[in-house]
C-alpha cells in the first residue's frame, strides 16, 4: 500500500492508479502518445501564491500531488521501458531547505505504480523522440461545460507548443477520454468521498451547539475549519457558503461576514474534502434553535422533493429528464405552499418563468476528484456514479432560503445515502440545536 500524501490521510493502493491507466489505455487509438501534465503554482502578488490544487487527471492517473509532474504514455513505443514514464521535479539543497524535499523517484514509482521515474528536466528530450513513434496525440484540455478559461493552464501552453513545433500530427481530446473514465467511482474512490462525509458530519454537528443569535458568518466558517483540519482534510472542499438571512437566497454567497440574527435562517453549503476527493453538503437551519412556521412550511417542501430526487435519480435516467421532472415537483410545493396557483402554474409556459424565480439551479451533479465532478454530456446515470441532491426554494422577499443537499451513490437496487447519518429532519435539527452540553 501506497500512502497519497505524507500520513495525513488513509493509504490508497497503488492499484487504482495501474487500473486507471490500464483503462484509459484500452480507449486509445492504436499508436498513441498521451502527455498529461500538473497544473501550475498560481501567483497572488508580490511573492504570493496560491495553495496547489493538483490536475484531477493527473491525479486519477497516478496519485502524485506535486507541481511540475507529467505523465507520459505510449503503449506501443517500441522500447516496452518507454511506454509508461513519469516525470516528476528533482529536489536540491535550497528546494530542501525553503519547500521541503520532493519526492524520489523511489517515492514516485510507489505511489503511482510506474516503475520509469525521470526527472522533469528530461521530458522535452523523451517527447521529442518519441512523438515520431505516434500517429496521433491526445492532449489534455479542461472541457467542463461551466469551465473558466481566463487563466493559461500548463497544459494549455503544452497545447499550443506542441501545435507549433509538430504541426503535422493528427491531435485529440484527452478530456472526452477521462470524463468517461472518472464518472464510474471505484470502491478506493468512494471510501475517500465517504471519509469526507464522515468528516463533514462532525463539523456539521459541532455547529449545532455553536449557532445562536449574535454569531458571525466567519465564526461559523472558523469550527467548520477547526473541525475538518483536525480530522485529517486539508479543509473545505469549496469556498464555505455560511448565509444568514438575505445571505442564503445567494447561492454563490462566500463573503460569510454578517451576523446571524433572532428568527433568521443560516443556510450552510459547507463540506470537507479528503485526500483529493470531495463531498458537498448543504443545510439550513433556524439561528435560534426553532423554526417559524413560515420556515418550517418551506423547509418540509424541500425535504419532500429531496425524497423525490433520490427516487427519481436512478440507472437510465438522462439529467436533462431528471431536472425536468424536478422542476414539476418543485413547481407542485410551490403551488403547495400558495406563491402561485395551478391554474397560473399550467399557463406559465416551458420555461417555467414561476418556477425558476424561487428555484433556479440543478437538483443533482456529478462528484469525485472536482466538486463538480466531469462525465460526459447528458450521459444516462448509470450504478457507481456519485450525485449530490441539492433542491431549494429562495424567498428573497423574505430574506428565506431553504436548500438541502446528500451525496448518493447510485446503487443497483437503490441508492447509497453517503450523508445518511447527517441530521436532515427538522425535529431531530431543532432537538440537537438545544440540548444541553
Amino acid at each position: 500500500m501506497a500512502w497519497i500524501v505524507g500520513v495525513r490521510y488513509e493509504p490508497i493502493s497503488k492499484d487504482f492508479f495501474l487500473r486507471n491507466r490500464e483503462q484509459l489505455r484500452a480507449l486509445l487509438k492504436p499508436n498513441s502518445l498521451v502527455v498529461v501534465h500538473s497544473n501550475d503554482i498560481m501567483p497572488t502578488n508580490a511573492d504570493g501564491t496560491l495553495g496547489f490544487k493538483q490536475n484531477s487527471d493527473l491525479y486519477h492517473l497516478t496519485g502524485v500531488d506535486q507541481e511540475e509532474t507529467t505523465l507520459l504514455l505510449v503503449p506501443d513505443a517500441f522500447d516496452p521501458k518507454e511506454r509508461e514514464i513519469l516525470f516528476v521535479r528533482e529536489t536540491n539543497e535550497q528546494v530542501a531547505v525553503w519547500e521541503g524535499e520532493k519526492l524520489t523517484k523511489e517515492k514516485a514509482a510507489e505511489i503511482s505504480g510506474v516503475e520509469r521515474v525521470e526527472w522533469s528536466s528530461t521530458f522535452d528530450g523523451f517527447l521529442s523522440r518519441l512523438i515520431f513513434q505516434a500517429e496521433q496525440v491526445y492532449l489534455s484540455s479542461n472541457e467542463h461545460p461551466r469551465a473558466s478559461q481566463l487563466v493559461e493552464t500548463r497544459n494549455t501552453r503544452f497545447i499550443r507548443e506542441c501545435q507549433t513545433r509538430w504541426p503535422l500530427h493528427r491531435y485529440e481530446r484527452l478530456a472526452p477520454l477521462m470524463h468517461r473514465l472518472r464518472m464510474i467511482k471505484h470502491d478506493d474512490e468512494v471510501r475517500m468521498i465517504r471519509k469526507a462525509c464522515d468528516i463533514t458530519e462532525a463539523g456539521f454537528r459541532r455547529l449545532l451547539g455553536f449557532i445562536k443569535p449574535g454569531v458571525g458568518e466567519w465564526e461559523i466558517e472558523a469550527e467548520l475549519l477547526h473541525e475538518f483540519v483536525r480530522r485529517g482534510s486539508r479543509g473545505f472542499a469549496y469556498p464555505p457558503i455560511i448565509g444568514a438571512a438575505a445571505g442564503s437566497c445567494v447561492l454563490h454567497y462566500v463573503e460569510n461576514d454578517k451576523v446571524c440574527r433572532d428568527g433568521d435562517v443560516v443556510l450552510l453549503d459547507v463540506a470537507a474534502e479528503y485526500g483529493g476527493w470531495n463531498s458537498d453538503l448543504t443545510r439550513t437551519v433556524p439561528v435560534n434553535g426553532r423554526f417559524t412556521k413560515r420556515q418550517r412550511d418551506v423547509y418540509d417542501a424541500v425535504l419532500r422533493v429531496f425524497r423525490s430526487a433520490n427516487e427519481i435519480l436512478r440507472p437510465g435516467i438522462k439529467p436533462a429528464d431528471y431536472q425536468k421532472e424536478m422542476v414539476e415537483i418543485t413547481e407542485r410545493e410551490l403551488v403547495g405552499l400558495g406563491f402561485f396557483s395551478a391554474r397560473e402554474a399550467k399557463a406559465q409556459g416551458p420555461d417555467k418563468p414561476l418556477v425558476k424565480k424561487y428555484f433556479m439551479h440543478g437538483v443533482s451533479h456529478h462528484l469525485g476528484l472536482d466538486v463538480h465532478d466531469v462525465s460526459p454530456a447528458n450521459e444516462p446515470v448509470a450504478e457507481g456514479m456519485v450525485f449530490t441532491i441539492e433542491p431549494g426554494i429562495y424567498l428573497r422577499e423574505e430574506n428565506l432560503g431553504v436548500r438541502l443537499e446528500n451525496d448518493v451513490l447510485i446503487g443497483r437496487d437503490r441508492n447509497i445515502d453517503l450523508m445518511e447519518n447527517i441530521p436532515i429532519e427538522a425535529e431531530e435539527i431543532e432537538e440537537l440545536m438545544n440540548a444541553k452540553n
